[in-house]
């Protein structure tokens, strides 16, 4: 939890980052902050649940059998199957009961007496989605949308193994990993993370009844190395977040550090490598990305796609031209993507094809190409051009929030 001063610092960076955007007339909901309660009235106001109060019912609790049907589950509660049947068809435009799913929790809310009669019963359809059945003088169902609640945490993890089991050994949610690659995909090679690599993250996390339903905005991160420390700032700019370093240029590069996630290097760039099928040395011009088939495989940047082919030994391949000095090849596909076509233009992150082991290959992998004016180069020593960084007139704007991460960032380990 935040101590008083980190509260403050972080609602100032969120006001900072909200007022960036006061030309864009974006509106902002209020925060309400709650009041205090004195015990007596906590004691005295009932307990609801789905807006049902709790303290009137017994509850009765289980889960949807594989084949298993509402009826089942009323009719040994005291519902009389014309009233199921009247509450359906009250409520079909409400909510199919077809679509209810074996495995899913319910909650049955019963009268305190010998017959126990099912008043109430709460089917929960999705995490945040429940549907109340009620069985009193009102035959119907009613949605109910639980209450999604966002907290600002902050994070630090240091790498042991890889990124992913530090965050899963520190207790943190697995969306942060993927939020932290799009974070660093332009600056940070997540497949050549070392041991002591270190990253903090000050981000938003949102929770029903206490379970996390994953991350959402990331207000600051700053990956550490051995004598190098990137930090992410967000900041508006042309109605548009992007992230940049403490100089106010941009993270986003013209190209992203690798065209696949979280998967592993299993053969360098080489001008000379035993070929492991051929079984005779000779120049691999590519990284090697091992995965399992089908995973998706995003172009690095902006570009058109100059041919779609099979080509032997390649497999597989798509070729895409970014630029008049930049191309980039990608080999052994087990499909291209959907719509992918010589001519047609693609976006950086767009799906171009998935991972397999076409042509000559030993198993499921990427081979990725990289060219510089026609010439095959190393994709891992590539030094990308950055986008826009932060204009003149932005800079004052820019140097507050940079403040305010600086100062945040600085008061945890």
């Amino acid at each position: 939890m935040f101590c008083n001063g980190k509260i403050i610092i972080a609602f100032t960076l969120v006001f900072l980052l909200l007022s960036c955007t006061h030309s864009e007339n974006t509106k902002t909901e209020p925060v309400s902050v709650a009041s205090d309660t004195s015990a007596s009235e906590q004691i005295n106001s009932p307990v609801f649940m789905y807006g049902i109060p709790t303290d009137s019912f017994d509850l009765v609790s289980g889960h949807i059998k594989r084949n298993g049907y509402l009826s089942e589950i009323l009719l040994k509660h005291g519902v009389s199957m014309q009233e199921i049947d009247q509450a359906l068809r009250n409520s079909k435009s409400i909510f199919d009961v077809r679509k209810i799913r074996s495995g899913n929790n319910y909650i049955l809310f019963c009268d305190r007496d010998s017959i126990a009669r099912a008043r109430y019963l709460v089917y929960e359809h999705d995490p945040t989605t429940c549907y109340v059945f009620s069985f009193n003088d009102s035959l119907n169902i009613t949605p109910f949308r639980k209450e999604i609640k966002s907290e600002i945490k902050y994070s630090s993890v240091t790498i042991e193994t890889s990124l992913w089991y530090a965050m899963i050994n520190g207790g943190l949610h697995p969306s942060l990993v993927g939020e932290l690659s799009e974070v660093f995909a332009w600056t940070v090679d997540f497949f050549g993370l070392q041991k002591g690599d270190s990253f903090k993250v000050i981000y938003e996390e949102f929770f029903i009844d206490d379970k996390s339903l994953g991350t959402g905005k990331i207000y600051a991160a700053q990956f550490n190395r051995t004598g190098s420390t990137i930090t992410a700032i967000p900041f508006i700019q042309n109605g548009k977040e992007s992230f940049f370093d403490i100089d106010g240029n941009s993270l986003r590069k013209a190209f992203l550090k690798a065209p696949l996630q979280f998967s592993r290097i299993s053969s360098h760039f080489s001008s000379a490598r035993m070929h492991p099928i051929l079984r005779i040395v000779r120049p691999h011009y590519g990284v090697d990305y091992a995965a399992p088939v089908g995973t998706p495989v995003h172009a690095i940047g902006d570009g058109r796609i100059i041919s779609t082919t099979d080509e032997g030994g390649a497999g597989k391949m798509v070729r895409i031209q970014h630029n008049s000095v930049y191309a980039t090849g990608y080999l052994h596909l087990s499909r291209f993507g959907e719509g992918v076509s010589p001519g047609k233009f693609v976006k950086q992150g767009d799906i171009i094809g998935y991972v397999g082991t076409s042509g000559l290959s030993t198993g499921p992998h990427l081979d990725f190409r990289f060219y510089m004016n026609g010439s095959p180069v190393d994709p891992l020593k590539v030094d990308a051009p950055p986008v826009e960084p932060v204009s003149e007139e932005n800079k004052g704007k820019f140097e507050e929030i940079k403040t305010v991460v600086l100062s945040l960032l600085g008061t945890f380990n």
